[in-house]
């Protein structure tokens, strides 16, 4: 069975000291690190992707550090990284041509904002006729504010993963979605 991980956007930024740190970030960077380290074990592949933004925008500035992916889930020599501009990690790249070449049974997503690039592009995903687990433990979201009101990260991230599952895709702990390699 062929599946490939996707982890998106676990990148410095995102972290405490960064410039739009996220709710949950090292805990979650921890989880995908266990998964990317079991994906690699089993030897099945891994799709990183890396957001860039222009110099306005603040964060994920391309040469800053806080555009590098962080070290948790870094890629490792021959791992391919897809550069996007825009949440929808499909959207102006070559991801879907990438697993559409490895025929996956399953993609697998990890990453960083629950509520908006995990999100945009889990939803691409089935669209195009991929079947996806994401895994919940490995993201992480924002806090939001709407109408003057503050929604805490950890109920950002629940409520995007309560929308994913079931519909998009299923949604389970990391763990649960490791491979296991002694059965290979």
């Amino acid at each position: 069975m062929t599946r490939v991980l996707v982890i998106i956007d676990i990148q410095n930024d995102y972290f405490p000291g960064g410039a739009f740190p996220l709710v949950g970030t090292e805990a979650a960077a921890g989880a995908a690190g266990g998964l990317l380290a079991a994906f690699r074990a089993a030897g099945e592949p891994v799709i990183h992707v890396q957001h860039f933004s222009g110099p306005d925008d603040g964060f994920f500035v391309p040469g800053t550090p806080g555009a590098e992916i962080n070290a948790a889930v870094a890629p490792v020599p021959g791992e391919p990284v897809v550069v996007k501009h825009e949440p929808n990690a499909f959207l102006g790249t070559d991801l879907e041509a990438r697993l559409r070449a490895l025929a996956p049974v399953q993609v697998v997503v990890a990453g960083m904002m629950t509520s908006m690039c995990v999100d945009a592009t889990v939803r691409a995903a089935s669209d195009l006729g991929f079947a996806l687990a994401v895994a919940g433990d490995a993201c992480a979201a924002p806090d939001l504010t709407y109408a003057g009101e503050t929604v805490p990260g950890a109920q950002v991230h629940a409520a995007f993963l309560a929308a994913l599952d079931g519909t998009y895709a299923r949604v389970a702990p990391a763990a649960e979605l490791a491979p296991v390699h002694a059965s290979r």
